[in-house]
């Protein structure tokens, strides 16, 4: 295989492309999140000073800060503990719920599931810039990556394969330019049934059909539209729509944002991706100016080293694709670049993006000694009074180890040979019960709940939040004065 080579400057002149494009656009869109109807911007209305604090950014800070202090591939159970030490506070959707599941001790990937009734929103699609950037001219390991982060919070969803798709257009718009070859290479990597390939080929189709963007953003919002306005599918066909009939930067983002919904989340992906294709120096200085170089983070992003600036920002993300390009074939840095004869089919290569698609989404994974030990549970991590359950454990990095597991108190477990087994709980079942794993004489925790644990949660209901600062209500950041009492 053909290394593909990446000149320096070209790349830095994209990643930084890439992150201010997701700035400009998402702070275009973020007055107007939620609103369902068709607007008319023309520009940033109300004219920003500094770019809007989004977590579409903020989460991915705290990715880069996992990536340097554990290396490019790191396990989804990682990517779970530095959301629970850096993302803890969000409380919305998605975020609330995965924090709900995980304090109560799931692990992703069913702790991104589990009673969360929004793992079809916008919450990852948001987050896929890293993966492309750290894996250039490499869409289906950036898209298996995208999988990884969606697990903690979209497991199973239409969020989860909206970040693969975005992942991969990104990772291939370093080294391809047409709209419709990089939009192809999205959907190889996610499943041709889901509801996101299905409304990006409908936008595609009207284009292609030769009709007005307010028409095709009709026919989406008509035929995708949702309760939800995050909700991923609708979005992912307004973003399409704001690339393919957009004439330029700014009129691309204009008529994304311009479809309503998710607006800042929109705006923000496709300005990223016209970032990468443009680079930094081709984006005009009047959307550019606005915004500047700063970063400026949620109060419910808890990073005291995240990057000042987007510069700070494209320096590190360079640093880090650098080391992952050094420990793997494929793409390569150099004075220039060059491209190998069969660039498209290399990009279009999906077998890692579709191993990824059929990891077990009913299972938790929890680390050992640096190694992954999966508890698939059959289906939802709930068992019931006097009902056997059959659970398999693996370990992917040791095929023969030896396993074994040990139950709570008045609990039956029958080993069933390899890596089943079979668990009866008793009449009384508690809420959280603790099953301890043991592979090759060391051991590991999880829990499975009991029906105290499962009673459901509305839908559409978010978790509590406090009503004054707005962050999770168990992370409230409300000032406690000498009393104990909340300020």
């Amino acid at each position: 295989m053909s290394d593909v080579v990446l000149g320096h400057d070209e790349f830095e002149d994209k990643v930084y492309g890439c992150w201010l494009g997701k700035n400009i656009g998402g702070t275009l869109g973020a007055p107007y999140e939620g609103v369902k109807h068709v607007l008319g911007l023309e520009f940033y209305d109300p004219l920003p000073s500094q770019a809007a604090p989004n977590d579409d950014l903020d989460l991915q800070l705290v990715w880069l800060k996992c990536l340097e202090e554990n290396g490019g591939h790191p396990s989804v159970r990682t990517l779970a503990e530095y959301w629970n030490r850096h993302a803890f506070r969000y409380p919305w959707a998605e975020y609330g719920f995965f924090m709900r599941n995980f304090s109560r001790g799931l692990r992703p990937p069913v702790a991104g599931s589990f009673e969360n009734y929004f793992v079809d929103e916008m919450g990852s699609p948001i987050r896929s810039e890293i993966w492309a950037c750290l894996y250039p001219a490499d869409p289906q390991r950036a898209a298996e990556m995208a999988w990884r982060d969606s697990a903690i919070d979209h497991t199973g969803g239409e969020g989860t394969y909206g970040e693969m798709f975005w992942a991969a257009v990104e990772s291939a718009a370093f080294v391809e330019s047409d709209p419709l070859t990089l939009i192809r290479i999205g959907l190889a990597m996610i499943p041709c049934s889901c509801q996101i390939t299905r409304v990006i080929k409908e936008a595609m189709f009207c284009h292609k059909r030769g009709w007005n963007w307010g028409l095709a953003r009709e026919k989406i919002a008509t035929q995708f539209g949702h309760l939800q306005p995050c909700n991923a599918v609708p979005n992912h066909g307004f973003e399409i729509i704001g690339w393919l009939y957009g004439k330029d930067f700014g009129d691309c983002l204009l008529k994304a944002v311009n479809c309503g919904y998710d607006t800042d989340c929109t705006g923000a992906t496709l300005g990223s991706v016209l970032g990468i294709l443009q680079g930094a120096k081709r984006i005009p200085e009047l959307w550019r100016k606005p915004v500047g170089d700063t970063i400026v983070l949620h109060p419910f992003t808890s990073l005291s080293d995240a990057p000042k600036t987007l510069r700070e920002l494209t320096r590190r993300t360079i640093a880090l694709a650098k080391t992952s390009a050094a420990q793997e074939s494929g793409t390569r840095f150099g004075d220039r670049t060059r491209l190998p004869h069969n660039l498209r089919s290399l990009l279009f290569q999906n077998e890692k993006a579709l191993a990824a698609l059929r990891q077990d989404s009913n299972s938790g994974v929890e680390l050992l000694a640096g190694k992954e030990i999966w508890l698939h549970y059959g289906g939802e991590p709930v068992v019931w009074p006097q009902i056997a359950r059959t659970l398999r454990v693996s370990v992917p990095d040791l095929p023969h180890a030896a396993i074994s597991m040990a139950v709570p108190s008045g609990w039956l477990c029958v080993a069933l040979g390899g890596d089943r087994f079979e668990i009866l709980p008793p009449d009384d079942v508690p809420g959280r019960n603790r099953l301890t794993v043991t592979v090759d004489g060391a051991s590991v925790d999880f829990v499975i709940f009991g029906p105290s644990e499962a009673t459901g949660y509305a839908a559409g209901d978010r978790v509590e939040k406090c009503p004054r600062c707005l962050a999770r209500v168990e992370a409230c950041m409300c000032v406690i004065d000498g009393t104990g009492a909340k300020a």
